[in-house]
């Protein structure tokens, strides 16, 4: 990335909740994340784009230490939240998987568990047992996802025996219980019918005002829907970052053009 670049993205993501400096990561020998330097606003929606295989999920991963997960993975680099290193010795990274919630491309609520239960499951693992607390968290929670009038009087019912979309939002709603300050989502409509996908972008579109939101996509018509920043990665690099809008028309790197224009991908 050029000095140019470099002095833009300052500019343009002031005020930033997330800050990457010099990331790498890898698989086992192989090198999937190359010296990314990114800054990600507060507050905002932040689309990652480019190719599959480029490393966009892994980038994410790294951002709240669940790349570390996989046997043989290792990251070197700075991943700043609020200014601090999430990868400093002694920190906790199960603190780290709180203030950074992740929703994942596939809806994964825990099948043998009620939809209350699913959204409380976080708060209980903290040690909360009250249930009247429980409750206005779960609701709250619920609302928050734009599912609480589907489902306010089955909470009994397993998660599983919801629809897709829902099961995405009760996912997210899990998410939000936890109270986290940022939230990742990787391909969270890649399964989702239309219908679906509008509410849960429609959804995304709210919890910019209170949350850091970095979704990861394939669709670019959802990153220009939906996002304020984008940025656009190919091999393991990112190539250009800016807002949305500068992105998609007047994109600076010719990598960049051809790929927003269908031309690869």
């Amino acid at each position: 990335m050029s000095n140019a670049q470099s002095t833009n993205l300052k500019e343009s993501a002031e005020g930033c909740k997330i800050e990457t400096e010099n990331l790498n990561a890898w698989f086992g020998k192989s090198h999937v994340l190359k010296e990314i330097s990114l800054k990600t606003k507060e507050n905002a929606i932040t689309a990652i784009i480019g190719p599959s295989g480029c490393g966009k999920s892994t980038f994410i991963r790294c951002l709240n230490r669940m790349h570390e997960l996989v046997p043989n993975a290792r990251v070197s680099g700075k991943v700043l939240l609020d200014g601090k290193n999430i990868y400093a010795e002694g920190v906790d990274p199960v603190a780290v998987r709180r203030k950074v919630g992740m929703v994942f491309q596939k809806p994964n609520p825990f099948p043998t568990m009620s939809v209350y239960d699913n959204v409380a499951s976080g708060l209980k693992l903290t040690g909360l047992r009250d249930r009247k607390k429980l409750d206005v968290v779960v609701k709250k929670s619920l609302e928050l996802a734009f599912l609480w009038d589907e489902v306010k009087d089955d909470l009994d019912k397993s998660g599983a025996s919801l629809s897709g979309g829902q099961q995405q939002r009760l996912c997210i709603a899990r998410t939000l219980a936890v109270e986290p300050e940022v939230v990742l989502m990787d391909e969270p409509c890649s399964a989702l019918d239309p219908q679906a996908t509008a509410k849960i972008e429609q959804l995304m579109t709210k919890l910019e005002k209170n949350y850091t939101v970095v979704i990861v996509t394939h669709n670019m018509q959802q990153a220009a829907r939906v996002s304020d920043f984008t940025a656009f990665m190919y091999l393991g690099e990112v190539v250009e970052y800016g807002s949305t809008r500068q992105i998609f028309e007047n994109p600076k790197n010719e990598l960049t053009e051809r790929y927003i224009t269908g031309k690869f991908g």
